[in-house]
This record gives C-alpha cells, sequence and structure tokens, in this order.
C-alpha cells in the first residue's frame, strides 16, 4: 500500500534559527514485496547532525550461508512514498530498487553500521546491518539533500533484501537491477517508513500530545472535591437549620 507523505514542515523551520532546534522524525517500517518483517526508526535531527535509532525483526537471516546484510538508506526528492504493488512494471511480482525510485526517490544518505554514508556506500554489503532483526544506533552527518527531504516531508527510510524463498520463480532466478552481480532480491526493498514530523517533545518527554493529561486528571480530581466538600457544608446547614427550627417552634 503506498504512504501518502507527510505535511511539510514550514519554510521557517528550515532556515534561521529554527534550523537549529532538535526535530525528531519517526518512520514506521512496513514490508514489501510480499515479505514479513516491520520495525521502528526514530532520527533526531539538529541542523545536520541525525541521532538515528532503529529496530526491525522479521527479515531474512541468511544469504549463502552468511548473514544476510540488509542495505538501507534514506531516500528522497520524489513523491515522499512507499511504492505500491502497481509500480510492478515488469510484472515479475517485485518491485525493484529502480521501479520503486519514482516513489521515494534516489539514495540520500546511507545507514550503514560503521563509515561512509553517502550514496556511493548504497551498495556495499561489508557495511549493511545484518541478519533477521537490528537494534540500529548511530548518529551520523546527513548530506544536504537528505536534510532537505525530511523538512519538505518527502524522505523516505528504505530497507532492502528480500527472501527469495517468498518471491515468484522468475523474481527468484533474476540478476539486481542496480547490482548485476547480486541476485535481485539483495537489492529489492523488504521495508518502507515515510519519516514524518513528531510533535515538539514527543510523548515521550511528556510534552507530546499527553502533556496536559495530569493537569486534566488534576483539575478534575480538584473539581470533584470542591464539589463534595460544597455539598458536605450544606448539609451540615442544613442539620443547623432543622436543629434550630425544632428549637424555637411553639408549644
Amino acid at each position: 500500500m503506498a504512504t501518502a507523505p507527510a505535511a511539510p514542515v514550514p519554510a521557517s523551520a528550515g532556515a534561521g534559527p529554527a534550523a537549529s532546534r532538535t526535530v525528531t522524525y519517526q518512520a514506521r517500517l512496513r514490508p514489501l514485496n510480499h515479505q514479513t518483517g516491520s520495525g521502528l526508526l526514530t532520527l533526531r535531527l539538529r541542523e545536520s547532525t541525525a541521532t538515528i535509532t532503529e529496530r526491525y525483526s522479521g527479515l531474512a537471516a541468511r544469504l549463502n550461508g552468511a548473514p544476510y546484510p540488509h542495505l538501507q538508506h534514506i531516500h528522497g526528492g520524489a513523491r515522499g512514498m512507499c511504492p505500491p504493488a502497481s509500480a510492478d512494471r515488469n510484472g515479475d511480482g517485485v518491485v525493484s530498487t529502480t521501479e520503486g525510485t519514482p516513489y521515494y526517490g534516489p539514495i540520500q544518505t546511507t545507514l550503514s553500521v560503521r563509515g561512509n554514508v553517502t550514496p556511493q556506500a548504497g551498495t556495499d554489503l561489508k557495511i549493511a546491518p545484518k541478519g533477521p532483526s537490528v537494534r540500529y544506533e548511530r548518529t551520523i552527518t546527513l548530506s544536504p539533500a537528505a536534510v532537505a527531504s525530511l523538512r519538505k516531508g518527502i524522505a523516505v527510510v528504505v530497507v532492502h533484501g528480500d527472501d527469495p524463498r517468498l518471491l515468484g520463480r522468475k523474481a527468484r532466478n533474476e540478476k539486481s537491477d542496480v547490482v548485476p552481480s547480486l541476485p535481485l532480491a539483495v537489492t529489492s526493498p523488504v521495508l518502507c517508513g515515510v519519516l514524518q514530523p513528531m510533535p515538539a517533545g514527543g510523548a515521550a518527554t511528556g510534552t507530546g500530545s499527553t502533556a496536559g493529561t495530569g493537569h486534566a486528571e488534576a483539575a478534575c480530581l480538584f473539581g470533584a472535591g470542591a464539589v463534595l466538600a460544597g455539598a458536605g457544608a450544606l448539609a451540615r446547614a442544613l442539620l443547623v437549620w432543622r436543629r434550630n427550627r425544632t428549637a424555637f417552634r411553639p408549644a
């Protein structure tokens, strides 16, 4: 299913004092190409410095007897969407990297485990996360193009590396459309998510959408207490009035 792009951040957020603030983005990673798995990536951006925390699981575990390398990137500069199944133009049952590019755009930053994070490192299997699950944490410098895509709401996280067993026979035997020396499965997208800006502060800090909950609950409790106290005072006044009435009743 295609994912609509997030609402763009106002232009003022990309320049001047606003650009020096820390802005938090999140992408929920959902499977493509008949694959399994899911994940969540959080990116905290201050100027061009990004602190990234990512968790995913359920991907292919091994490739040719070794831990499966899952290339991953921030793409951008296009429609800011994850590609729908209809993006498969050649009918092999797989949305390849090339077929998905009109939706999520070219690589703008590589999410490697070490070293190079430029687009040129985008197909370097040696520095890609490996295995069926990952706990990825890294602080990197984003490219100017990636920062621009984030601020425009069109940055997309794409994790690559399909499980060949879940592909049709035709696709299972095809070569990669971007690195012909590799199988199609290795470079085709497996997880995808649009990076969307989170409310300032975020729910985890208590300053997001639930920040006022404690104050609201306190106000409700205070109001309820005041009502009960008022009711008690009224009852006592009524009792005194009845006693006085009885005491001064004519014989």
